[in-house]
């Protein structure tokens, strides 16, 4: 039986396409929304779609089936609290990562953040290009399924089959997690040029100088340029960048607009580019779109004085 902790859109999007074909468990906090979801056959997150016949909503943990992999869709920043609330109950299981981000706190990916709150786990990642209403919908979607045992790979993407859904093995867990993460940062600087008018050119540029910026932080962490270009970086990268299904896109163009953005909405761009810049800072890596991000973010810089800086960079050869 396949579990999902997380009854997001994204988790639940996953949860109902994963139940077309084999029993589902999704876990969400609030005890009222899982209820009214159960009974109701609908999710308030994903407007229009029908929650699969064989998923069953709970809040409580300790319902846990007991075997099978738990699907981790959970935010980013609160993976290390939940993870270590329910301990008991995720020892020594195979747990896959479905969230994005680098942790504030620790500069830590979200592996890493379970191999210290869950030493005993065999851990995979589940990344790539993405939208949860794409998933609901049951429209095509393709995704790098990650994790550096390929025995337990190639179980898990047996296990995974969804209609629509296509799961591509790698054993790069740390590429795919890094073009999962850093994505979201260059999804904001995007978001930000269109929303300040600057126009598609503008676009292309960040994207693929910020595709380089995401390959040269991977290349110093041990990821394989390979991962970059495929789902988990260029295709996930492409995706959030083009489109206002993306929560940081939107984020970008509230900000280039200089218009107000609800804080309710989780948008892991925001902390990523934060902690991204952090490590940048302490290694030494030039990184300088995701250095106006952060700027952005925490409103030091608006969009204006952020391209100033770009385009007043030394010239230099291309390179990537």
């Amino acid at each position: 039986m396949i579990s999902v902790l997380g009854a997001g859109a994204f988790g639940t999007a996953l949860a109902t396409s994963f139940a077309a074909n084999a029993p589902v468990w999704l876990w969400g906090r609030n005890a009222e929304v899982m209820a009214g979801m159960q009974s109701e056959r609908s999710c308030p997150r994903l407007p229009g779609a029908t929650l699969a016949p064989a998923l069953t909503c709970s809040s409580d943990i300790n319902d846990l089936p007991a075997e099978g992999p738990v699907l981790l869709a959970v935010p980013m920043q609160t993976l290390r609290a939940v993870t270590t609330s329910f301990a008991a109950q995720l020892a020594h299981r195979t747990l896959v990562l479905c969230c994005k981000g680098i942790e504030l706190s620790t500069g830590l990916r979200p592996s890493q953040v379970l191999a210290q709150t869950l030493p005993d786990a065999r851990i995979a990642v589940l990344t790539g290009p993405s939208f949860a209403a794409d998933i609901a919908r049951g429209l095509p979607t393709a995704l790098t399924l990650a994790c550096a045992d390929e025995g337990e790979a190639k179980r898990l993407q047996q296990q995974l089959i969804a209609p629509h859904l296509r799961l591509y093995r790698s054993t790069d867990v740390t590429g795919a997690e890094l073009g999962g993460a850093l994505k979201n940062v260059m999804a904001i600087a995007c978001g930000a040029a269109i929303g300040a008018g600057l126009g598609d050119s503008a676009r292309a540029a960040l994207m693929t100088r910020g595709y380089a910026e995401m390959s040269r932080m991977a290349a110093a962490l041990g990821a394989r340029p390979e991962t970059l270009a495929g789902l988990s970086g260029f295709g996930d990268l492409a995706l959030t960048c083009t489109s206002e299904g993306s929560r940081n896109f939107r984020l970008g163009l509230a900000i280039g607009r200089a218009e107000p953005f609800d804080p309710a909405v989780t948008v892991e761009g925001a902390a990523t580019a934060r902690a991204t810049h952090a490590l940048a800072q302490a290694e030494g890596w030039d990184l300088p779109i995701t250095a106006v991000v952060a700027g952005l973010v925490d409103a030091r810089l608006d969009v204006k004085t952020a391209m100033a800086q770009l385009l007043a960079r030394p010239l230099k050869e291309e390179t990537p």
